[in-house]
This record gives C-alpha cells, structure tokens and sequence, in this order.
C-alpha cells in the first residue's frame, strides 16, 4: 500500500498516532495504525449519517385502522390521533380499511414505502390470528412488519339481545342448547379472537349456533341491536355505551379480572372457561425496511403518550388497558409467542378462513 492511496482523514489519524512514514508505522505499529483507521472510517461514516439522516416526519402521516369506524381499534386510534400529531409535529390521519377479516389493511400498510409515513394500529385477529387462517395470504406480519410497540389490551364480553332470556352465560348455554342451530352469533370478523373464544365455548359447552361475521366490532354490535343476531362476542368498548341504557345484557367478559366498568359481571374464566383469560391487544407497526431511527423515535412518542395520566384515562373509561413494550424487540418476541398460541386455537377448534 503506498501513501499516496491513504485518503487525507485517515493519513492525519496515523500521523497523529505516531510521526513518520505512513509505511514503516503500518509494519511496525499494525495496531495503533488500525485503531486510528477504524476511528477515521467511524468517523466518516458518523459524519454521512448526520447528514443522510431521515428528517422524520416529513408530512402527514397516515394510520391504517384494518376495521370499520366505531369499533374498538377504531376507538383507540382516535384517542392516540390528536395526542401523536401533537406530539410528531405532523398530522396524523386515521384512515379506515376495513375488509377481508383486517387482512386489506394489513397489506397495505406491508406494501407501503418505509419512510415512516404509514403505520398500522393492528389487532390479535389480522395480525396474530389470521396467519394460521389464511396460509396463501402474501403477508407474514412477522417478515413484513416491524412492531414497534403494544398498544392497549382490551377485553372482550358476550351479550345478548333483550329478548334472549336469562342474565348469565350458564342461563345462556341451557337456552342454546335447547335450540341447536336456531340460534346466531356475531362477531367483529371471520379470524377475530372473539369468534375462536365462541366457537371453543360452544365446543365445549356443547351447543350449536350460527356464525355471522361483520367488518368490525361496531357493525356487530349494531346488528345485535336490530336483532339480526342473538348474541355478539367483539371488544366491550362497543357495548359500554348501551349497557346502561339496557339494549344489550353483557353475561361475561374475557379478562383475566373483572372489570371496573362492569363490576357484577363474572369472567369467562369465572364462569367454567378457565383457558381463556387473556383479552385483545393492538399495538403499532411500521412496514419492514424502516430505518431504525424513526422505529425507534416513534416507539419512544408513543411510550411518552401512552404513560400520560390523561390518555390513559381516556382509554381506561373506553375498557381498553394501556400496555406499553419496553422495547420493539420485546413486541417481537410477544408477537412470536401470541401467533403461536392462535394457531394452536385455530386448528383446536377447526375454523378456517371466509
């Protein structure tokens, strides 16, 4: 190697380690010659970053919600939408995909430039349940998605329409199982967690009802309303406003505890079903490809609103808990362990794609 091929920066680092020519230091001091090198290239390389570095954001951004408006993503996204464009400088945008059990919103959202500009607040259903449902979707969150942080966990409840009698899930199961295939349910779509909860109570419980999915948690609660369906299993964000007035009768909720909002109302577990405590989570991603940078402010702007006592408020008069990842590598891990578990329900209870 002759000196005039060392670059200036990094012929200054050398000499500055120790005078004399550039050639006999390199064979007799490979060492302090190396360390200098390396200090040069980090240097440089630190320089071309500060100056390549994403001015994030840059524009609007949107957040894909995979469900129609009024559910319980839905809710939560308009609670986090004011906070994070405050909070980012920029507008955030909610834009509803609804469609194909949340399977529209989740490509869109892995096919979209990863500049940072397009988040998706995704579920349980599209994003932990729906690989093992639909095998030939061209979507595996796990390869094409970056979680970059939980959201809330949010629990489900069963209710029924004002005509079904009885107030408990035990009255409800005697009711259904005199009337096998007479009976309909609901649900927020075909691959929601709550409609494999329904189908493994109905398997174990022994009764046989119809399942009519919807796009969406509201859209189900509403046909529960008019009647169309005789009990709906989706996300008790939706039902809350009706319970007081007494529209619907919620007989249980999946939570591993009761809830303040519902204080008489028992469990799943409580009532004979201990295997299914957990609730829903969501949580938010960014298509895979996102310079680190933005994955890692965004999870921090999100951790920074989340832990505010008024968000939190917010979400918790909703139903919704506030679960925050330490980390988008612990997402991650959360991720791999609850699409695990979905895909054994899947296949415990037989359902399988529409």
């Amino acid at each position: 190697m002759l000196e005039r091929d060392v670059p200036a920066s990094v012929k200054h680092v050398a000499e500055t380690n120790h005078p004399g020519p550039l050639e006999e230091r390199m064979q007799h001091h490979p060492s302090r010659i190396t360390r200098g090198l390396i200090a040069a290239l980090l240097a440089a390389a630190g320089t071309a970053f500060a100056q390549n570095a994403p001015e994030w954001p840059s524009r609007p951004i949107r957040m894909i919600v995979p469900f129609a408006p009024g559910g319980a993503t839905d809710f939560v996204a308009r609670i986090l939408q004011p906070r994070l464009t405050e909070a980012l400088g920029q507008q955030v945008v909610v834009d509803n995909r609804g469609g194909a059990a949340g399977n529209i919103g989740v490509e869109l959202v892995a096919r979209a430039a990863p500049d940072g500009h397009t988040l998706l607040l995704g579920s349980v259903g599209p994003l932990a349940i729906n690989p093992a449902l639909f095998p030939k979707f061209p979507v595996n969150p796990l390869r094409d998605l970056i979680p970059v942080t939980t959201i809330v966990d949010v629990p489900g409840a069963l209710a029924i329409h004002s005509s079904v009698p009885g107030t408990t899930l035990k009255d409800f199961i005697e009711f259904a199982r005199a009337r096998p295939n007479q009976m309909n349910y609901g649900s927020a779509g075909a691959s929601s967690a709550q409609r494999l909860m329904m189908e493994f109570v109905m398997i174990k419980s022994g009764i046989k009802l119809t399942h009519i999915p919807y796009k969406g948690g509201a859209v189900a609660t509403a046909a529960l309303l008019a009647g169309e369906v005789s009990a709906s299993l989706v996300s008790v964000t939706t039902f809350l406003p009706y319970v007081k007035t007494g529209r619907v009768k919620v007989i249980v909720v999946v939570a591993p505890r009761r809830l303040a909002q519902l204080p008489e109302i028992p469990t799943l577990a409580e009532s004979g079903f201990p295997e299914l405590t957990s609730a829903t989570w969501q949580g938010i991603y960014l298509p895979a490809g996102t310079p680190r940078p933005i994955v890692n402010r965004l999870h921090a702007v999100l951790q920074k609103v989340l832990n505010d006592p008024g968000t939190m408020e917010r979400l918790d008069l909703g139903g919704a808990q506030t679960m925050v990842s330490k980390s988008p590598e612990e997402f991650a891990e959360f991720m791999k362990v609850q699409t695990a578990f979905w895909a054994r329900m899947v296949k415990q209870t037989g359902v399988e794609g529409e």
